[in-house]
């Protein structure tokens, strides 16, 4: 991932030097593991795990030559060490390595995720605990529809993120795999076998995948990256809900806003939701990297390197993105300026019309059937919009809601915030649910 969307600790896992260096962890788990069960002499093996290093500038020269990355890198190794390192990547493919390196390093960027996400669950159940009473209209279909609450918005993403953060702990162990198994899995060279696979990715904290072929299967992978995917478009979920709000015409809530910060070239007067749109535009690329992950599942026989070109990109950009865009997220809704008044006129635009379904459940409380009430209200409703009058107002006119209701009646269903005590409910049943998770 470019500099401009990368976080230094995540982009620090996916360095060349990282990965060499978790190559040669693999390796010498491997060496130690072989010494253990007398495949290789202890003598040599000790000395291989104090003297073996690597030289970066050094493998990048001898792969020019041999064009192999791994055979440069155990070339170096051995380099290091001397003759003792005959025994180092003995009876062991690449893919031992790169595979079982590929899952120290995945989750060493999901600890980071989940560090990402518990900071945007807090800031996101912060901001619904403040704003929980905050009055706010309801839309759907972009119309307004019944109010709710500010609060309540927050809330839907708490939860949504919440699910998230227990999910990752879950994807997580489906990572926690390894495979040291040979060329294509059987452990044909004397020097492997599952005990001395066991006892490797013990020392990494690693389990054998059950069944490799000389390779961890793909599907690993991408149920992991899938899942990433999902979390990005909470993420874009979330930057959508902020970009509406910010509209001119809405202006309920706006991006936090630096003093030196300019909004356009052109004009002096923008201040756009650049975060919100960034954050968007982030989230395609995560799904598209995680659709490309998901094409290398299929590989010829026991493998074959088209998914190899993929993962060198896909993986580490993805992972990069999406630390970003949480981190990101997490500034978004701390900063988030909260415009009540705003909100308030808005709700009073439409005279009254998002209390249309309580007067017809009222009038059915009355006697009338459904498609009555719905009927009359309706014609009230509809005058009202087509600027003959505020609704409220109507429905008191109208004869026939007359018969049924009293005015006394009328006003207790356009009594502005009767649903926000609910509101408070609903939260705390999603902090009780994120508790009873673990996530709390």
């Amino acid at each position: 991932m470019i500099p401009r969307y990368s976080r230094e600790k995540m982009a620090s896992v996916w360095t060349l030097e990282n990965q060499y260096a978790s190559w040669l962890k693999v390796e010498l788990a491997v060496v130690a593991a072989q010494s253990e069960a007398g495949a290789i002499p202890a003598g040599d093996a000790g000395e291989i795990i104090e003297k073996a290093s690597f030289d970066p500038a050094r493998i990048a020269a001898i792969e020019a030559e041999v064009n192999h990355d791994v055979v440069a890198f155990a070339t170096n190794v051995e380099e290091t060490v001397g003759r003792p390192a005959r025994w180092f990547h003995y009876g062991l493919t690449s893919s031992d390595v790169l595979d079982t390196s590929l899952s120290l390093r995945l989750l060493e960027s999901a600890a980071i995720l989940r560090e990402d996400l518990v900071s945007l669950v807090g800031a996101l159940l912060a901001r619904a605990e403040e704003t929980i009473e905050l009055p706010i209209m309801g839309r759907s279909h972009g119309i307004h529809a019944e109010p709710t609450t500010m609060g309540l918005k927050f809330a839907s993403f708490f939860s949504e993120f919440a699910r998230h953060l227990k999910k990752l702990d879950i994807e997580t162990e489906s990572l926690r795999v390894g495979k040291i198994s040979g060329p294509v899995g059987n452990f044909s060279a004397a020097s492997l076998s599952p005990e001395i696979e066991e006892k490797a990715l013990a020392r990494l904290s690693l389990k054998p995948v059950p069944v490799a072929s000389q390779i961890i299967p793909r599907d690993i992978h991408a149920g992991f990256f899938q899942f990433l995917a999902l979390v990005a478009s909470s993420v874009e979920r979330l930057a959508v809900e902020v970009r509406h709000l910010s509209r001119t015409e809405v202006g309920e809530v706006s991006e936090a806003f630096g003093e030196k910060q300019k909004g356009s070239s052109a004009m002096p007067h923008k201040k756009n939701p650049i975060v919100s749109e960034n954050l968007t535009g982030l989230a395609r690329l995560v799904r598209a990297y995680a659709q490309a992950i998901l094409e290398d599942v299929v590989l010829w026989h026991e493998r074959d390197i088209s998914h190899s070109s993929v993962e060198r990109v896909a993986v580490p950009d993805a992972l990069t993105a999406l630390d970003f865009m949480l981190a990101r997220a997490v500034s978004l809704v701390a900063g988030l300026v909260i415009r009540g008044d705003r909100m308030r006129k808005n709700m009073e635009l439409a005279g009254g019309l998002h209390n249309s379904q309580e007067i017809m459940l009222t009038l059915i409380k009355k006697g009338l059937t459904r498609v009555e009430a719905y009927a009359l209200v309706r014609k009230e409703a509809l005058s009202s919009i087509d600027g003959r009058g505020d609704f409220k107002t109507l429905v008191e006119k109208s004869p026939e809601i007359a018969k049924l209701l009293s005015p006394a009646e009328i006003g207790a269903v356009f009594e502005p915030d009767r649903f926000v005590a609910r509101a408070k409910v609903i939260l705390e049943r999603a902090k009780a649910r994120a508790k009873s998770d673990g996530v709390l």
